[in-house]
């Protein structure tokens, strides 16, 4: 099966799922107590029946529950996911403002935890019982076990109140004028934290089971061979034994996009960065549920987009991954 197929293939599953995501996230809010019409009543101090049937009217909850459902598909294939009433916006408008700020974050935390935890697991591969083998084991244990809203939280006791190095909150200070570079690293200065604490258990996975998958390929009979024709270790590892060992730690790595994102509302709340996280937490806060559901459908195409995405960076690292079809 050449990859033209496997992507037409993989396309077609997707849609699949992403409605069947849509029909589970619009009955489980459907089925939850209270509705648009009690919030928008709560908020306005109060409203009598009339007033609760016309919102009802307006916002289509007096009709059969598989006439919403389907009124609610259907706008989602014209790519329209609806109004907030708490924000008095489009969700889709509300999502592509804070897509930017989330994005960032997670690619960055990503990358960064991919590389470190690589290059960690590398270098402890080498000398099993050494220091940096050690490290490495340690930092598995307390990143994997360290909830990631505590390790922010200590963070910023720590480096935000106590030391005062970096900012306690948000994306940029509003008072600072200046160029691009000058915002460039604002910008960078209130990321630091946020992205340690997002990488911190991914990078714990990530260098572990670099180590791991490491360790097995160094112990093949490919590498013994390569190691007999006169190479150097450098050049076993890195050029040998490297690529064979990366394909776990990718697919890890894309299966781990959905937890990055959920991971990311916590870590967004703790530092009031101004993402999909905090728009989450506060469409939750707020029941606005038309900007819940945007949310839950745009974070289920990510992740689906990020497992296509996952399969086809393990055929260009090892061809031989779905060589047979």
């Amino acid at each position: 099966m050449n990859i033209l197929q496997t992507i037409l293939i993989r396309i077609a599953y997707a849609i699949i799922l992403l409605l069947a995501v849509l029909v589970l996230n619009f009955s489980l809010m459907h089925l939850a107590p209270g509705d648009v019409a009690d919030t928008i009543s709560q908020s306005m101090g109060g409203a009598d029946q009339e007033i609760l049937d016309e919102i009802r009217r307006d916002y289509g909850l007096d009709k059969p529950f598989y006439i919403q459902l389907g009124t609610y598909i259907g706008k989602v294939l014209q790519f329209d996911l609806g109004h907030s009433f708490f924000y008095n916006e489009s969700v889709t408008e509300l999502i592509m403002q804070r897509l930017p700020a989330t994005l960032l974050l997670v690619i960055t935390a990503q990358i960064l935890a991919l590389f470190i935890g690589v290059v960690l697991g590398v270098i402890s591969a080498r000398r099993p019982n050494g220091i940096v083998s050690h490290f490495v084991t340690f930092l598995a244990l307390f990143g994997y076990s360290a909830p990631v809203f505590w390790t922010g939280i200590l963070l910023l006791i720590g480096f935000s109140l106590q030391i005062q190095w970096f900012p306690v909150a948000g994306m940029r200070d509003v008072t600072i004028s200046g160029g691009f570079f000058v915002h460039f690293i604002d910008v960078v200065r209130h990321m630091v934290l946020p992205v340690i604490t997002l990488s911190s258990i991914f990078l714990a996975l990530y260098s572990r089971l670099a180590r791991a998958t490491m360790m097995e390929v160094l112990g093949s009979d490919y590498v013994r061979t390569a190691k007999a024709k006169g190479l150097t270790q450098r050049e076993v590892v890195y050029k040998h034994a490297l690529k064979n060992s990366l394909s776990p730690v990718i697919t890890l790595a894309g299966l781990q996009f959905s937890a990055v994102i959920s991971g990311a509302v916590l870590v967004e709340t703790v530092f009031s960065w101004p993402g999909l996280g905090t728009l989450a937490f506060q469409s939750i806060i707020a029941r606005d549920t038309p900007t819940i559901l945007g949310i839950l459908f745009f974070s289920a195409l990510v992740v689906i987009v990020g497992n296509l995405l996952t399969d086809l960076a393990l055929r260009l690292v090892d061809p031989r991954v779905g060589g047979k079809g």
